[in-house]
């Protein structure tokens, strides 16, 4: 079911995201949206952390879950 980070993520962050907000306010666990998405724990924390950024596709799985447009839950840093 879960994924190594690698497989999900690109390089270091340039983007800001929302998904702690958004998982608190439905009080969803990491592990909880990861295996709504199929990825693992790990995927989640490295993009919440901004580690990461999300690949295309997972972006607009995480947009479509939460129903909002990319850009309400994504924004470059620049």
């Amino acid at each position: 079911m879960g994924r190594r980070v690698a497989d999900n993520v690109a390089a270091l962050s340039d983007v800001k995201n929302r998904l702690p907000e958004l998982r608190a306010e439905r009080s969803w666990s990491q592990a909880d949206l990861a295996a709504r998405l199929d990825v693992s724990r790990q995927t989640i924390n490295a993009i919440e952390t901004e580690r990461y950024d999300p690949s295309l596709p997972l972006a607009f799985k995480i947009a479509k879950l939460f129903a909002q447009p990319i850009e309400k839950i994504f924004s470059s840093k620049v």
